[in-house]
């Protein structure tokens, strides 16, 4: 089953929401509080271990009708059944998209061709169990009898960011390895992590679909040097193992075949990290806290799979965005997490929802003529409010912002945790709210300062409200905007699981670094043939 191919420009909800957009854009949102007590309860969400409260936006049980009538007049329900029974849509491609069968449940029946590949799934898990806990206690040891203590993931893009991300997350439950990313073709970051390293005891896991991928193969291919420094060809066995499909070219640069985990062509990089992707997750935190990220996930997919719209966390989440992208021209969305631990969550979601929905052409292979992809950005509170929320509050762009919090600290210092949370409320309160000029006044302001001592407020935000940073919580924060994702995506009538416009640079960067190598420049603008002579005289 393919994907609905419908413009939304053309639904009869599209244009309510335009007309409806005139009464709405000049509408003061401390005002609608002020006209309904109840305003809070209407536009909330509790689920589990969620509280989702989005009554701080620009919108009305009207602007909400419009919204959802938009979702069924695009056939949001029939996408959804395809995503999850494993239709062919990421059409471009011709592959189904299917990083929700990874974390089904083991009696689930999803085909693929024809063929359930939940026993493939589980297969796989299993391996993935035991060799982490042959790691992590140290029944399997390095090329000196040594138990392991470091593990070096070298990948990039999905291989690297969403295992980055979750191990960063979790932290707190982190076992005695110390775990590191290697990513970046750069060959002072290799070097860097390199010079910190023991040979003897530590793991390396070669994360590439292809086992082609530029950066990749040339980090893996510089730290195998360097280990055979020390050590002898046949121990590269025992310390470099795979995740990828070409289980030729693996073998050839020296991993076992025991020691490779493969991948499936129906999983997008960068949804890859519930798959054996995600095995450095898994020796980083053990088993059981990656089980517990999975089965959080799940919880998500069913809560998306069926609850009904408007009480259904990524969709609403998904429409809000839509309004303010498509209607009131917001262009990006902060997303701001009162945690440190989620330091590189919004570095992750700029992946997953910029090289997913930052599409021109729809799903008719026609020139898009509205807004898709939002640009999304952010770093953790409280230390953002030092830095960008000053345009936030005063500045001239609307910018659409979600708040991530968590009820309990996981090391229990309460006076800290309080102080953290008074920050995560009152800046939203704040940017509903602002500040007027009797209330500057009121503070003793001179006169001359009014004009930039006040805040407009009427700032949209989502608050999500969950009660502890836990693997499974966090699987359900991942899966939340991975639906996100996908609902807008199917509202914007693009295919969000391509990305074409990844590889034209990769294409180019291949050609120039054989006319490095040959000092030979042909068919480049004035502009690059002047950089890449200025390279090469500086490099002689």
């Amino acid at each position: 089953m393919a994907l609905p191919k419908i413009n939304p420009t053309s639904t009869a909800a599209w244009k309510n929401l335009e007309e409806h957009f005139k009464t709405m854009q000049d509408v003061q949102m401390k005002d609608m509080f002020a006209q309904d007590e109840k305003r809070a309860d209407n536009f909330t969400i509790s689920w589990e271990d969620f509280y989702v409260d989005f009554s701080k936006n620009r919108i009305t049980e009207e602007t909400f009708k419009h919204l959802l009538q938009l979702a069924d007049e695009v056939k949001l329900k029939d996408a959804m059944q395809a995503y999850f029974n494993g239709g062919i849509i990421n059409e471009t491609e011709k592959r189904a998209v299917l990083h929700t069968a990874l974390r089904a449940s083991k009696d689930d029946v999803i085909k693929v061709d024809g063929k359930n590949v939940l026993p493939e799934v589980y297969s796989v898990k299993e391996k993935i169990k035991q060799f982490s806990q042959d790691i992590i206690s140290g029944r399997k040891t390095g090329f000196t009898d040594k138990s392991f203590t470091d593990i070096v993931n070298i990948g990039i893009g999905g291989s690297d960011l969403g295992p980055a991300m979750v191990v960063d997350s979790l932290q707190f439950y982190k076992n005695h390895l110390t775990t590191h990313f290697v990513s970046n073709v750069d060959g002072d970051h290799v070097n860097e992590v390199i010079k910190k390293l023991n040979p003897e005891t530590t793991l390396f896991v070669i994360v590439s679909k292809t086992f082609t991928t530029q950066e990749t193969l040339s980090n893996a291919t510089t730290i195998k040097s360097w280990f055979l420094e020390t050590a002898n060809l046949e121990d590269v066995s025992k310390h470099f193992v795979a995740v990828s499909t070409n289980i030729e070219n693996v073998k050839a640069f020296g991993v076992d075949e025991d020691n490779i985990f493969p991948m499936w062509n129906w999983v997008g990089g960068r949804f890859s990290l519930w798959s054996a992707v995600g095995l450095t997750i898994s020796l980083a935190v053990g088993n059981a806290h990656f089980e517990g990220l999975l089965k959080g996930a799940n919880k998500m997919d069913e809560h998306f799979k069926s609850e009904k719209f408007e009480s259904n966390i990524p969709v609403v989440l998904a429409l809000i965005s839509i309004w303010y992208n498509n209607f009131f021209n917001a262009e990006s969305e902060a997303v701001i997490a009162y945690s440190q631990y989620l330091n590189q969550f919004a570095t992750y979601l700029q992946q997953g929802i910029m090289e997913s929905n930052g599409k021109s052409v729809d799903r008719n292979g026609k020139l898009i003529n509205y807004q898709t992809g939002t640009i999304i950005w952010g770093e953790p509170g409280t230390n953002s409010q030092h830095a960008f929320f000053q345009h936030i509050h005063q500045g001239t762009k609307l910018i659409p912002a979600d708040f991530i919090g968590f009820v309990k600290s996981l090391y229990g210092n309460q006076e800290h945790h309080d102080k953290l949370t008074s920050n995560f409320i009152a800046q939203t309160e704040a940017l509903l709210n602002g500040k007027d000029e009797s209330q500057v006044k009121s503070e003793g302001a001179d006169n001359s300062l009014l004009p930039f001592k006040v805040f407009n407020g009427n700032k949209p935000t989502n608050t999500i409200f969950i009660d502890k940073l836990t693997p499974e919580s966090l699987g359900k924060l991942i899966a939340m905007y991975e639906h996100k994702i996908f609902v807008q995506g199917v509202i914007w009538n693009i295919y969000s699981y391509d990305q074409f416009g990844v590889e034209l640079g990769k294409q180019l960067a291949g050609k120039i670094l054989s006319e490095l190598e040959k000092s030979t420049f042909v068919n480049h603008d004035n502009s690059t043939l002047n950089l890449l002579k200025h390279y090469k005289n500086l490099t002689e």
